[in-house]
This record gives structure tokens, sequence and C-alpha cells, in this order.
């Protein structure tokens, strides 16, 4: 149910106006409740959303660590796990992960673990011997070559990297590592103490250098050392020769890093 000033098509028009037809025909507290889900709430036509329609709003947000967990444990309780997976640390490693983005690291996680296996499975036997399935086991190895294929549902148009740059890869600037591990570390590791002393953390940070003096590598170095997804935003993706567009991709880039969270954007 687009709104219908953005609409070029009639049926679309017809089926929104339709729609509401209907939604005001249903008697209060009656026998039919209509309950409507979607991923782009601002899209929908705003006269759906008044009062008698759909009034009762609710946000189902990113699942946060302990419910990650709790994801994992359900998707990975009919299978066969080595003792070395560690179910919270995967929980902790997967910022912005949804239910089916789990589930489908589940699914890649024990496939990886079937292909490892090919060479002594007969495909064209029915049933596979006993003592094949009774060494197969899923593995942290195998959760983290699945997490290596595997981005967030909210980033998945995006590209999105997993930085492997640690600050001992970086020769110099230690003075500017210091600065950021104090501007951007220090209020994750430490939320407690700057709320306790009514600190706000930096918001952003502007790098200024000629070409090649490290800039990229910097950015990279914060997510990999916080633990974030790190999306590098390029000029040209965000500007369109339509009125409004740009902003909307602007808006829309902070939408899906703020349901990817901890993020770093990097334009």
């Amino acid at each position: 149910a687009p709104k219908r000033e953005k609409t070029n098509g009639e049926v679309e028009r017809r089926v929104v106006s339709q729609l509401l037809t209907l939604m005001d025909g249903i008697k209060s507290r009656g026998q039919v409740v209509v309950i409507a889900a979607t991923n782009r709430q601002n899209s929908i036509d705003p006269a759906l959303r008044r009062f008698g329609r759909f009034d009762r709003e609710i946000d189902i947000g990113v699942p946060d660590d302990n419910g990650r967990f709790e994801i994992l444990r359900i998707h990975t309780k009919n299978m066969k796990l080595s003792p070395d997976v560690k179910l919270q640390e995967l929980a902790s490693n997967t910022h912005g992960f949804v239910g089916a983005d789990l589930a489908q690291l589940c699914t890649e996680a024990a496939l990886t673990c079937i292909r490892e296996k090919m060479d002594v499975i007969d495909l064209e036997d029915d049933i596979i011997d006993k003592e094949v399935l009774e060494r197969m086991c899923v593995t942290q190895d195998h959760f983290n070559l699945a997490l290596g294929t595997c981005n967030p549902s909210s980033l998945r148009e995006t590209v999105v990297e997993v930085p492997n740059v640690k600050w001992d890869d970086i020769g110099g600037l230690d003075e500017v590592k210091n600065n950021l591990r104090e501007m951007i570390l220090y209020p994750i590791d430490h939320p407690d103490k700057f709320e306790k002393f009514g600190m706000s953390p930096s918001r952003g940070v502007l790098f200024y250098g000629p070409p090649g003096c490290g800039k990229t590598l910097l950015a990279k170095a914060v997510a990999s050392e916080c633990s974030a997804n790190f999306v590098s935003i390029k000029g040209p993706e965000l500007l369109t020769m339509w009125f409004g567009e740009s902003e909307a991709n602007v808006r829309e880039v902070f939408d899906k890093a703020r349901a990817a969270a901890p993020c770093v954007l990097f334009f």
C-alpha cells in the first residue's frame, strides 16, 4: 500500500483506496483483526496509519546479543555440534543479524561440514553409513567459514567488509591511534563510566590528508578493534539526477547502519 502521491500506476491507487474503505467498514473490536507487516513503514500511505486503521505499530527490532544467542540455540538444537562451538561468541560476532540471517548461518555451517565429507559419501546410496554420520559434527571453524559468506539482511544490498586490520598493522600515527581509542573504543568498552560522568561520545570523525596516508586503513582498524561492520560508501552511489532521491539514499544508508549496529560508515 504505497503512498498514492508517489505511485504512477492507477491500480496501486485503487488498491489503497479500497483497503481504506474496507478497514473503515470493520466494526470496532469485531471478529476481524487486520495484521500487516512491512520493513519500510515510511513508504506506506499515511492514511493507513491514522486512528481506526493501523493505529497500533509494534517495532520488531534487530535482536541483541542475548536474543541472537537464543535464536542460535533454537536453530542448532537438532545439529550435532563439536565441543569447541561457542554460541555466545557467535552471537557477539553477528551484529545486525536477524532470525533469518542466523538460520542461514546455521544452514551454511552444516553444508560446509557436509562438503568436507563428500569424498566418503556415496550419493547413489539411499542410506548413509552410520559411522560416517557419527563422525560428522559442525565445528567452530565451519561457523567461522559460514560467517564470512553471510551478511545481515539490512546490509544485503551494500558491500560489507569484515576488516582484519589491527593497530599494529599501521606504522606510526601513534597520536592519531590514541585519539581514536579515546573517542571511539573507550565509549564502547566503558559505557557505564561515560554515563556516570555525563559524557557524550563523539558521533563522527573526519580524517583529512593527502592520498595514501592511511585514512582508509585507520577506519578499517577502528571497525576491526570494536568488532563492527564496515561499510564504505562512495559519493556517486548516493547522487542521482532525480529531485529528493539523493537525500533519500543518504537516509537509507544511515537506516541500514543503525539496523546493523555496531557499524562504521566510511564516506
